[in-house]
């Protein structure tokens, strides 16, 4: 029986090999699909599963709806047998099954793993014996074990469980962190590490073998749960220290010291510094949400992550400091929030990204109308924005021209398409939250 079951292992890893593995991504998202084409691009023939029939569509037609992925991407994906579907029951064909669908916070901030649990019911019934499955959604250390695993079990209509070893016969399961940064072109996603950790030997060494085809590094560790904590681990490296530089900024700011000049001698150190920035907030998918995810398992544990936590909270003050300081610009000029024109430069989280996941930009926008202003934004990445998870804008994007009708311009994303000596030159009042306006001298500016 070992010997068999050992055989069928060998078996499919020369298939993952030789690029003759069927591929499974779920979600086609900002991480699935960048992943779905790293597969195609090694000849690979993937299927991408999505709820949303309008990106299955998109991807059909060879078309991309993000705008750091290119449709001759898509369209050279699709000549190596890659399409797009809303039909889970395709499953049952791929050897391998990616989960990368979102893991937001709930309106309590506590871990909302709907997505998850609907796409492990989802591919459930379709699993068959040797059936690899990898979730990739960053989590909280124990759901790929504690919530996944059963689930897969439950909803398996041949009644098979986790293999563990080579020895069971039924499907793999293993975790293994995205490492996205979108707008980042600085490291090539093939360069990028991957941890991996698996329910038993077998399952890791399968993942490894998965990603060591695309990947040029796997960081093979102990258990689910370690690949687990170490994205949570990096994440909330980046939420603590941007936490401290947001902190010093507003010290700064009293003390009437450029918190920016200090960072940039700072980092001239070649040893023990890495320099951090500060900003309206944290925006994205992962550093905003995982000290919480944390923090949440954490209490099952009765221990409380009070140095995390008051990273957390200082971030998310960040959008009411930037808020105090309008109001006190704005009342300096003699001019009360209340009924003032605000146009916000930047929606998306990041520059030059098209993604609103997270952003303080929503907050800002949301806490300016609370106060009566009338709110515009520009975006050029956002011609319109509608509704969504946390938000409903049900805005059109803004000309530039119209800067000088506002009674105050904030910049809360610096897009490299903002000639910002312009805007400077046009708008009665600049709020720079990103030292966008750095080397500007005029008297217009309020730097926060």
């Amino acid at each position: 029986m070992e010997s068999k079951t050992s055989d069928a292992v060998m078996s499919l890893i020369g298939r993952i090999q030789a690029r003759e593995a069927r591929i499974g991504i779920v979600g086609l998202g900002y991480v699935g699909l960048p992943l779905a084409l790293l597969f195609s691009e090694q000849r690979f023939q993937v299927t991408g599963f999505d709820i949303d029939p309008r990106k299955v569509h998109s991807l059909n037609k060879g078309l991309s709806y993000i705008v750091r992925i290119p449709a001759v991407e898509i369209q050279a994906a699709q000549k190596h047998g890659f399409n797009a579907t809303g039909d889970y029951s395709l499953i049952a064909a791929m050897d391998v099954v990616i989960i990368c669908v979102p893991t937001p916070l709930d309106e309590h901030h506590e871990p909302d793993l709907s997505f998850v649990i609907q796409t492990a019911k989802f591919i459930a019934p379709h699993l068959h014996a040797n059936h690899v499955v990898i979730l990739e959604s960053t989590t909280y250390p124990g759901t790929t074990e504690e919530v996944v695993v059963p689930l897969l079990e439950k909803g398996n209509h041949a009644g098979l469980s986790v293999a563990r070893d080579a020895a069971s016969s039924g499907f793999y399961v293993a975790f293994s962190p995205e490492r996205e940064d979108p707008g980042n072109d600085t490291v090539a996603r093939r360069d990028i590490p991957k941890v991996v950790g698996g329910c038993g030997p077998v399952a890791r060494d399968l993942a490894c073998s998965v990603y060591g085809t695309i990947f040029n590094r796997t960081v093979p560790v102990s258990t689910p749960a370690v690949a687990e904590m170490t994205k949570l681990l990096e994440n909330i490296y980046r939420c603590v220290n941007i936490a401290l530089v947001n902190e010093l900024k507003q010290l700064c700011m009293r003390m009437d010291i450029d918190i920016h000049e200090v960072i940039d001698a700072a980092k001239t150190k070649p040893f023990g510094f890495q320099a951090f920035y500060p900003g309206p907030g944290l925006g994205g998918h992962c550093i905003p949400i995982d000290p919480f995810y944390l923090s949440w398992k954490a209490r099952e544990y009765d221990f409380r992550t009070k140095f995390i936590e008051l990273a957390g909270e200082v971030n998310i003050g960040m959008p009411y400091f930037v808020l105090d300081n309008i109001v006190e610009a704005l009342s300096q000029r003699g001019r009360a929030l209340c009924g003032a024109k605000v146009l916000i430069l930047g929606l998306s989280y990041k520059r030059d990204i098209d993604d609103l996941r997270e952003s303080p930009s929503l907050t800002i926008i949301e806490l300016l109308q609370k106060r009566g202003a009338s709110v515009s934004y520009n975006d050029p990445f956002f011609s319109s924005v509608g509704k969504g998870r946390k938000y409903a804008l049900n805005m059109t994007c803004t000309s530039l021209e119209k800067v000088p009708e506002f009674d105050c311009v904030v910049v809360v994303t610096d897009h490299s398409q903002y000639d910002m000596r312009d805007i400077v030159s046009k708008a009665s009042l600049v709020i720079d939250t990103r030292n966008a306006t750095r080397g500007i001298d005029a008297p217009n500016i309020v730097r926060c």
